[in-house]
């Protein structure tokens, strides 16, 4: 397909002003560009499968085509968007048995974490800890969805930080990502359960019961995975 003959069919956004000012920013073009299409899949913005022309991420940017395009092939080295010669860049799809494999490993890294946390943590990392589920507590009874969305999501950074080991922290961070996008993606999710089940967690690496926290944090994301497995249909269109 010709670049004067490509669909321009990228999702629209609400930000499109925000992302208009890419070009003018200080920070590499194609880097500022990857990094917000990459937010955008991973935050659900766009959704498996989603077309993503050059033509029109160039217009929602405003910049050149060359940094979309050097953007797109950076994300797909990291997995998320799929290039194809001839249809171009779509955000990409996980098989049944991808979705599978990640939730497998990621249910694996949780409960070592967990344990590794309950095990390790000092006097001050239980203290943050404690602050943590203090604060999620609060906004689970007062209804503060974003809070808890955000709190959700530190949960795991602080887990893995309390284990102290670095190599377990960086396997985490790039299996979040991926898992991140899959979770954003589900039908039905329960913010407020989800970081009840957190929580437990959580008490269980303060009171240092090194099993609990370890058979907790893999039930979590073994139960999750089955909730996906129900809702989550991907296609090869």
């Amino acid at each position: 397909m010709t670049d004067e003959n490509q669909k321009d069919d990228t999702p629209t956004q609400d930000n499109d002003n925000a992302w208009a000012s890419i070009g003018s920013a200080h920070k590499s073009i194609n880097i500022a560009v990857a990094d917000t299409v990459r937010e955008a899949i991973l935050s659900g913005r766009f959704k498996p499968g989603d077309r993503l022309t050059e033509v029109g991420l160039a217009k929602a940017f405003d910049v050149s085509r060359n940094p979309v395009r050097e953007a797109l092939r950076v994300l797909e080295v990291e997995g998320i968007v799929e290039i194809n010669p001839r249809k171009g860049a779509r955000v990409a799809l996980l098989s049944s048995e991808e979705i599978e494999e990640i939730i497998e490993l990621r249910a694996e890294l949780e409960s070592m974490s967990a344990r590794f946390a309950a095990r390790r943590c000092n006097d001050e990392g239980r203290e943050e800890l404690g602050k943590l589920l203090e604060d999620g507590n609060r906004a689970d009874a007062d209804g503060e969805v974003e809070v808890l969305t955000e709190l959700n999501q530190k949960f795991h950074n602080e887990i893995a930080m309390a284990g102290k080991n670095r190599f377990l922290v960086g396997f985490m961070k790039t299996l979040h990502e991926k898992t991140q996008w899959i979770f954003a993606n589900r039908p039905e999710f329960n913010i407020a359960e989800n970081w009840k089940e957190h929580a437990a967690i959580l008490r269980a690496v303060i009171e240092a019961d090194e099993e609990l926290a370890s058979v907790l944090a893999k039930r979590h994301v073994e139960d999750i995975g089955k909730d996906i497995a129900k809702f989550t249909e991907v296609t090869d269109t």
